[in-house]
């Protein structure tokens, strides 16, 4: 059900941006643009700042960018934009408004912990408050990068969805602290890149990185064990 919310609230904003939009001259919405891009990038630095092992980002992003560029993470998912833009129709904005919007919507911390609040205990408390905020997000980005925010929607109920799902296999990972911090740490790269690419600073696809998501608790949770044993070897050493 949250997810659900969560979904028709994109919807909404982003039909109410679309609409205030056609209104806007170029010049207020150039200014709106690069708004939101400064606090994406804001938002990102701050998500980053979790991490406790800034190695563990490093590796994760580096390596799960280079997986991400070996599998063509970014070209599937512009084939699969312009592919929604030849169905459903849209100007040259289409596919960064699609990429931005769902990559934006689905990598927060409360996503993650909203769906598995909504599977296990029932209660959708997180994503009903996300999904405030993603409204209020999705009016201002669709007012400005058009009509792929809302198509964005079917990519958060498919995404959310998968995690609502998958929530009693991810409920141990999600109860760690440490990892969890990570991963949104990572989170907060891919984060800074859409803010960098919204404002024209600096064109990157952000899709590259999605893998770090997945490579930063794995990395997280390796280094934790290799610590606990260098730690146990310098007590037994200390004893002997």
């Amino acid at each position: 059900m949250g997810t659900v919310i969560n979904t028709i609230t994109v919807l909404l904003g982003s039909a109410i941006g679309l609409a205030v939009g056609q209104s806007l001259p170029s010049r207020v919405q150039e200014v709106a643009v690069f708004g939101i891009g400064l606090i994406t990038i804001c938002l990102g630095v701050q998500m980053f700042l979790r991490t406790k092992n800034p190695l563990v980002v490093v590796g994760a992003i580096c390596l799960g960018g280079i997986f991400g560029a070996v599998v063509g993470l970014d070209i599937g998912l512009d084939r699969l934009a312009e592919w929604m833009r030849g169905q459903i129709g849209g100007d040259g904005r289409f596919n960064q408004g699609f990429v931005s919007a769902s990559v934006l919507f689905c990598i927060g911390p409360m996503t993650l912990m909203g769906c598995l609040q909504d599977a296990l205990e029932k209660k959708i408390d997180l994503l009903s408050l996300k999904s405030l905020l993603d409204g209020i997000s999705a009016i201002f980005l669709a007012a400005t990068l058009g009509f792929g925010v809302l198509v964005s929607a079917l990519f958060v109920l498919v995404f959310q969805g998968l995690l609502t799902l998958l929530a009693h296999s991810l409920a141990r990972f999600a109860q760690d602290e440490d990892l969890i911090g990570e991963t949104v740490a990572c989170g907060g790269i891919i984060m800074v890149a859409i803010g960098l690419g919204i404002t024209g600073i600096k064109s990157f696809s952000s899709v590259l990185f999605l893998p770090a998501l997945i490579l930063a608790p794995l990395f997280g949770s390796l280094s934790r064990r290799l610590l606990n044993r260098s730690e146990k070897e310098l007590k037994e050493d200390d004893l002997s």
